[in-house]
């Protein structure tokens, strides 16, 4: 009979300000260590009082994942994200409220719904590959920023040329583009009179005017035929308040943009590397092999995680990973460490997209997309973009290194190449 714990497990005992600042600019680096010296769970005291345990099994992973929402509270561990998603986002909310979110949210990324988006990702997708330049160093990252971003504005947002469109597109660069310190600086209100959490929060007004003039002009339009997704809620419930739709649409936004953009940089970086892949890779584009071309995106999503953990606020004592663990606990299944783990992948530094092909791996092996609840809603809606710009590229263009392998750095909360994925392309 196993005895169940009541301390926290081992961790770092640096003090909570440096055991911050690792984890939020390089929790890539510094977990792996941690992860191999105190074992498969370990705890991080962060700022701001935040006790933080790891876990990496499968097993406490999927125990996490299929705890009662009502004791493992996401929004609650995603609170950091408040000031810029809105205090209405289903990344916020928890509980019931969450659910109705989620419901609502849900029919606009079924399958259905994902078809009808299919023509138009395409033909964004070949815009983009047509303009990419050839010849030299790109760093792709940004390209691919600039396409889903595109994406989402005319699928989600439904939004045609005009001057709002134009005027919003670097409101939203200039909102993700920040580091983790001004993330963290969110949760100290007083900083924000200062640059450049001052800065920040200007563009994010700015974008939410923006935002709120599209909602407020498609409110009084005629919805029949239109299939974005603001139409759709709003047909759905006409009612829907202002503020609701604002944090909705921001958090398709945000959360569906720059984690599929990069995902897309690995994938072209990684391809460009790994001349067997690419050839295979290049036959699927050109012979409409989506499965395959998924099966990239979804390696590359394990093999460079763009996020790196998820979160889950614990809202009174609970068992985990043996631990009894007292209530205001994070508990932190690591994505990183688990597609890591030589136990979960065979070779796990190795990018093998056949590891996706014809068989799922083990549940709470691969999340890049969380899982229970809480999975993110737009997986499905992100491996159909990222199938679509890798065929688009593909059949346009063989791919080279344009510079070393390269290693991540931390961009708000993601995980980006910190020098763009530099490939050259060349004209097939």
């Amino acid at each position: 009979m196993s005895t169940l714990l009541s301390d926290l497990p081992e961790g770092p005992r640096l003090p909570r300000a440096v055991q911050t600042a690792l984890f939020m600019r390089a929790r890539h680096r510094f977990a792996p260590r941690w992860r191999a010296k105190y074992g498969p769970v370990f705890t991080m005291r962060l700022a701001l009082g935040r006790t933080v345990v790891v876990v990496t099994r499968p097993e406490d992973i999927r125990a996490v994942f299929a705890g009662p929402p009502e004791v493992f509270h996401a929004g609650e561990g995603n609170s950091i994200l408040a000031p810029v998603m809105g205090r209405d986002s289903v990344l916020i909310l928890d509980e019931d409220a969450h659910l109705r979110s989620r419901k609502r949210l849900m029919p606009a990324f079924n399958g259905a719904a994902l078809r009808g988006y299919a023509d138009m990702m395409r033909e964004l997708a070949a815009k983009a590959a047509d303009s990419l330049p050839t010849g030299t160093p790109l760093p792709i990252h940004a390209p691919m920023n600039a396409v889903t971003l595109e994406i989402i504005l005319r699928v989600v947002f439904g939004m045609a040329d005009g001057e709002r469109l134009t005027a919003l597109r670097p409101r939203i660069n200039k909102v993700v583009d920040v580091g983790p310190v001004q993330i963290f600086g969110w949760t100290y209100p007083q900083l924000q009179r200062f640059p450049p959490w001052k800065t920040m929060r200007r563009h994010l007004a700015a974008a939410d005017d923006l935002l709120n003039a599209e909602i407020a002009e498609r409110r009084g339009q005629d919805l029949t035929g239109r299939d974005d997704v603001l139409s759709r809620l709003l047909a759905a419930d006409p009612d829907t308040p202002a503020s609701q739709l604002r944090d909705d649409m921001m958090t398709l936004l945000l959360a569906g943009h720059e984690t599929t953009a990069t995902a897309l940089a690995w994938s072209f970086h990684e391809l460009a590397r790994d001349p067997d892949a690419q050839a295979r890779a290049r036959q699927a584009a050109d012979s409409g092999d989506d499965e395959y071309l998924q099966a990239v995106a979804k390696e590359a999503m394990r093999l460079r995680p763009v996020i790196y953990s998820v979160a889950r606020r614990l809202t009174e004592p609970t068992e985990v990973a043996g631990r009894l663990l007292p209530a205001g606990t994070i508990v932190t299944p690591s994505i990183g460490l688990s597609h890591a783990d030589p136990d979960n992948f065979a070779g796990p530094a190795e990018f093998r997209p056949e590891r996706f092909l014809g068989a799922s791996p083990e549940a709470g092996t691969w999340i890049p997309f969380g899982g229970g609840v809480r999975r993110c809603i737009g997986a499905g809606f992100a491996l159909q973009e990222s199938a679509a710009v890798l065929r688009e590229v593909l059949t346009r263009h063989t791919i080279a290194p344009g510079g070393p392998r390269e290693d991540a750095r931390s961009r708000n909360i993601t995980l980006v190449p910190e020098r763009g994925a530099r490939v050259v392309l060349t004209p097939r």
